[in-house]
């Protein structure tokens, strides 16, 4: 696996830019993931999500699945892809310091 430089930390990433020691990330690396991946601010909705998922995937050791980030911040499936062009996995869980999600979000 590939090792970069992010805010002074090494961190592991896999071969589409994911990173595979979620609890090296912060919100400084996560404001540099996200420019990386076309987006140059992050709103509180954009936090919102992020936080959301981050504390999901720490207690269930997955992502969750759309609907219930949905459900669980009260934010529109439209909305989330307007928000992460990219969609959930490759935007959201990537921005947010977690690896590939299997079939989640």
């Amino acid at each position: 696996m590939p090792t970069v430089i992010k805010c002074n930390k090494q961190i592991e990433i896999d071969e589409s830019g994911f990173m595979r020691n979620p609890e090296l990330w912060d919100e400084e690396i996560a404001r540099i993931l996200a420019a990386e991946d076309g987006l140059p601010s992050l709103s509180d909705d954009h936090w919102k999500l992020i936080r959301f998922v981050r504390a999901y995937y720490l207690k269930h050791n997955s992502a969750p699945l759309v609907r219930k980030l949905c459900s669980e911040t009260g934010i529109r499936l439209a909305s989330l892809y307007e928000l992460f062009p990219n969609g959930p996995a490759n935007g959201l869980c990537k921005i947010a310091g977690l690896d590939r999600p299997n079939g989640c979000v």
